[in-house]
């Protein structure tokens, strides 16, 4: 009796594939033009996608690196000017920045803000800046700090000590010190010599070793004395 049974549950699991199998035969027959438009689509579309990848982002992305070394060099022999601008026979940051945009790197609007800055053009300084987008902690404190200073050359203070402060904040080793350096500066420019004793005291307590933290003394000893 329980074989019986069982041949009875495996008739009737048969028939259900068989009518599964089925239903999907029949679905697929009547809406097969409708699939393969859709897959034929999805090829086609896979391709365009691999095809733009290999013959024009790919070869764009090594123009504009290859473009980048010229600028770079100028850069490194401070002449900001070629840097940013070019000389007529290769490409400067801003050239490159606006042809290539991001396949050049997000460092092409680091290097551009930061010649901007030297050639005292804070407002284009501040438009480059704030294009970079990097991961690395010390660049990204590098390009917030240099707002910072583009802030201090519109003496817009308020904006600059933010900058620094989150310059600062992004980098807990000697490069902050720097940067609170600049923070302590901007807030004896704007009058509040006692939040910039906070930012001295913090170089002299927490940075000893730096730099600023050699000659910290002196900042925290003229203000002390004058209160």
């Amino acid at each position: 009796m329980a074989t019986k049974d069982l041949k009875e549950q495996e008739k009737l699991q048969q028939e259900k594939v068989e009518q599964g199998v089925s239903a999907v035969e029949t679905f697929f027959n009547e809406n097969k033009k409708a699939i393969w438009g859709t897959l034929a689509a999805i090829v086609v579309i896979g391709l365009a996608i691999l095809a733009y990848q290999k013959f024009y982002a790919q070869p764009k992305t090594s123009e504009a690196l290859e473009q980048m070394f010229p600028a770079e060099a100028a850069f490194a022999a401070s002449d900001f000017e070629t840097a940013l601008n070019g000389d007529g026979n290769v490409l400067g940051f801003a050239e490159i920045a606006k042809e290539y945009g991001k396949r050049a790197g997000k460092d092409v609007f680091m290097y551009a803000g930061i010649c901007e800055l030297n050639l005292g053009n804070y407002d284009s300084a501040l438009s480059y800046l704030k294009k970079y987008n990097g991961k690395d902690e010390i660049l990204a404190a590098k390009a917030l700090a240099c707002q910072g200073d583009a802030y201090v050359g519109l003496e817009n203070y308020s904006s600059a000590l933010s900058c620094f402060e989150k310059a600062a904040a992004k980098v807990d080793n000697i490069f902050a010190a720097a940067y609170l350096l600049k923070a302590g500066v901007v807030c004896e420019e704007m009058g509040n010599a006692s939040k910039a004793l906070d930012f001295y005291k913090k170089i002299k307590d927490q940075y000893p070793s730096s730099i600023e933290g050699y000659d910290i003394d002196k900042y925290i000893s003229r203000i002390e004395s004058a209160q």
